[in-house]
């Protein structure tokens, strides 16, 4: 474990962050304040043309035939849900490995949230595991499945396709966290029926607050979700059922115009860190490859599935004695993170579903294990290598 030390004996860094948001905005500063000026002098705030604008470029960047701008990447999910049917009754089944709002816009939408076991080495949803639910005679109620793109890869859409084929379900794609990651050559926002984009500020398109966005195959879905967004209304002071006050304004359209056209080349600066990353971890022999390799080597690397390309919304491996190797990390003021501590079949609200620990072991693995290190396109690779030289500072 000695070689990257060697390459670098003197290298020592005060800190280093999680993620930057000034070094991007440098880049764009410009162009971003130009936007925002263009929306104040318009004295249009709330959807219209630079929403509109939006909508279609983000349409055609994913490679479908209509986009819904919402408020948040949470409604963005309720939106998809409730425009798909989902309502009192109706289950459907998601990650128990994501984001607190992968579940709860389903309960918002009226159904009721079921899990199955993530696969261990992409962290996504496992379709042999949804498989077993949906053979296993508990589906009657079943109307969607809900995979997650987590960490910037694409869940293995073709296979859990299949099976909603057979059994005649919807797919609604979380793409939260998965702006330009592609399954083959589609784009996550294309495989399902409808998909959800998150567009808070520390996302790869990001806003400069909450925003959101749900892309669609369906044009009716979409005239639907544009009036649930406006409290269910059509046309001013006319309302057909009950919405939600769900607009993307028009400041943070304006602004993520301006970032769509960067995002790409974003996106491959992080492929490129993450690929950094790898070298540098075998380099210092702190890494092991295989399902179950992990007590082989301290550090377990993010697995990224032959036909996906992922864009490393973070960059997360497995960390034996993870609590103490993140205090180690802090106290050298190496930002970390952890995504997610808690399956969400073990949130305290949802004790009503009935599960239990131990009900989905790789799950429960995997919250025990996971810690993001700091990635986002204008990381260094000084910062990089003192990251993993600090890691391996730990375990020696």
């Amino acid at each position: 474990m000695t070689r990257i030390l060697d390459k670098t004996p003197e290298l020592r860094l005060d800190s280093v962050p999680m993620l930057d948001l000034q070094r991007q905005f440098e880049q764009v500063r410009a162009e971003v304040l130009a936007a925002v000026g263009r929306v104040c002098a318009s004295q249009h705030y709330i959807l219209g043309p630079e929403v509109e604008s939006l909508e279609r470029e983000l349409a055609e960047f994913c490679g479908v035939r209509d986009a819904v701008g919402c408020s948040s990447g949470t409604d963005a999910l309720w939106l998809a849900l409730a425009a798909a049917g989902v309502q009192a009754g109706d289950q459907v089944l998601t990650t128990p490995f994501s984001f607190f709002a992968s579940a709860s816009a389903i309960v918002r939408a009226g159904g009721r949230p079921v899990f199955a076991d993530i696969d261990p080495l992409t962290f996504n949803l496992d379709p042999a595991r949804v498989e077993n639910f949906v053979r296993g005679g508990r589906h009657d109620k079943l109307r969607a499945l809900l995979p997650v793109h987590l960490y910037g890869q694409c869940a293995d859409m073709d296979s859990l396709q299949k099976l909603a084929d057979e059994f005649h379900l919807l797919v609604i794609e979380d793409a939260a966290q998965a702006i330009g990651a592609r399954l083959g050559e589609r784009a996550a926002g294309s495989m399902g029926v409808s998909a959800a984009f998150s567009f808070y500020p520390t996302k790869n398109l990001s806003a400069y607050g909450d925003a959101g966005l749900v892309t669609t195959t369906n044009p009716a879905m979409a005239e639907h979700m544009r009036r649930l967004r406006n409290h269910g209304s059509p046309r001013r002071y006319v309302h057909e059922e009950f919405g939600w006050n769900s607009r993307l304004d028009a400041m943070q359209a304006a602004i993520l115009r301006v970032k769509l056209k960067y995002v790409e080349g974003w996106n491959d600066a992080r492929r490129k860190r993450a690929a950094r990353y790898d070298q540098l971890f075998i380099e210092a022999g702190l890494t092991s490859s295989g399902e179950q390799a992990e007590n082989s080597a301290p550090i377990q690397l993010p697995r990224t599935s032959a036909k996906a390309h992922h864009v490393f919304h973070q960059y997360v491996v497995r960390a034996y004695r993870r609590e103490e190797l993140r205090e180690f990390l802090t106290a050298r003021k190496i930002g970390t993170e952890i995504y997610y501590p808690i399956p969400l079949h073990l949130q305290p609200c949802f004790v009503y579903l009935g599960y239990l620990e131990g009900d989905f072991p790789e799950a429960e693995r995997a919250a025990k294990e996971v810690l993001a290190l700091p990635m986002f396109p204008e990381l260094t690779e000084e910062e990089q290598h003192w990251v993993v030289k600090s890691i391996a500072d730990f375990y020696c």
